[in-house]
């Protein structure tokens, strides 16, 4: 369970730290900071910031009862997986023009870093506890 519980909650603090910039100044972190293509409205740069905090607020509450949830954990894994590939598809097939795809990569292998880690987690948690 410690090393789910440890994954969990950094994977929660660098989502916080990863999104309040998108909420905050989603424009000067997207165009100056990882030079993406302008965009003619940031709202929903703002709406995916603030999922995540909550995304985030949700990990450190699975971590905390986690020998009661730990199998909750598999939810994340999954986002993980999913947005690993969507980045990655994008950094190789979809950046719009002019975009640089370093942006891309960084959230293709951040997520599909935690993947791994959590379903390491995750498995030796099911050894920890069989009975669910």
């Amino acid at each position: 369970m410690l090393v789910l519980r440890r994954v969990l909650k950094l994977q929660a603090l660098l989502w916080v730290m990863g999104s309040l910039p998108e909420v905050v100044a989603p424009r000067w972190f997207l165009v100056t900071v990882f030079q993406q293509a302008e965009y003619p409205d940031y709202a929903y740069v703002r709406s995916m910031g603030i999922m995540c905090v909550g995304f985030a607020l949700m990990m450190v509450l699975v971590a905390q009862r986690l020998e009661v949830v730990w199998w909750w954990a598999w939810a994340f894994a999954v986002i993980n997986c999913a947005l690993a590939t969507v980045c990655a598809l994008t950094a190789m097939f979809g950046a719009s023009e002019g975009s640089a795809t370093l942006y891309w990569w960084i959230l293709a292998g951040t997520n599909a870093a935690f993947a791994a880690l959590l379903m390491l987690g995750l498995g030796r948690a099911s050894q920890e506890n069989p009975q669910v």
